[in-house]
């Protein structure tokens, strides 16, 4: 009995046709397609929101030339003029112990009379930053989070300084607590 089971067994075996090759070959290229066909309405609507922003930014940046504040899109579309600042060793407002912190910042002006605007008003930024930085402990600092905030405050700060505001943004080149 077992062996005619095991007959039974081959038998259904054998009966099973092959899957004929066109079959195989007709499925690879339908899913091929398909993978494609996704891929590339995946970059169709992903890239038609792309195209969108740089339209709104292309537009902010024609608005900074007409003097309107533009935001940060109008700043990313074309850079401003850099102006280096000396480097600023100041002491932290920790009260237990005494902490240091060294910064070099570089500002981005929107034009050349903003940069101009800058180099002569050097003291007032300086002065400007340095309270803001010494009014900072090392836990405001330490974090990516506390930095970006610091960035913004340093931004709207030397913004109130000058006659117009005009500069886009602040960047650290060192940055360094002790």
């Amino acid at each position: 009995m077992a062996e005619e089971e095991a007959g039974k067994e081959t038998a259904v075996l054998a009966v099973a046709p092959p899957l004929p090759i066109k079959l195989i070959i007709i499925v690879a290229i339908l899913a091929l397609a398909m993978g494609v066909g996704g891929a590339v309405v995946t970059i169709k609507l992903l890239g038609g929101a792309d195209k969108g922003a740089e339209s709104v930014g292309g537009h902010a940046s024609e608005g900074a030339g007409k003097g309107n504040d533009s935001g940060k899109q109008g700043s990313a579309a074309a850079p401003g003029i850099m102006v280096d600042l000396d480097p600023f060793i100041v002491n932290l407002a920790d009260t237990p112990e005494i902490r240091y912190l060294k910064i070099v910042i570089k500002l981005e002006a929107d034009n050349e009379a903003v940069a101009n605007d800058l180099k002569t008003r050097v003291a007032q930024v300086r002065d400007t930053i340095l309270v803001l930085l010494s009014s900072k402990d090392v836990n405001s600092v330490r974090t990516a989070q506390g930095k970006f905030q610091l960035r913004e405050e340093i931004t709207q700060r030397v913004n109130g300084v000058l006659s117009r505001p005009g500069v886009r943004g602040a960047y650290f080149t060192e940055f360094v607590v002790q």
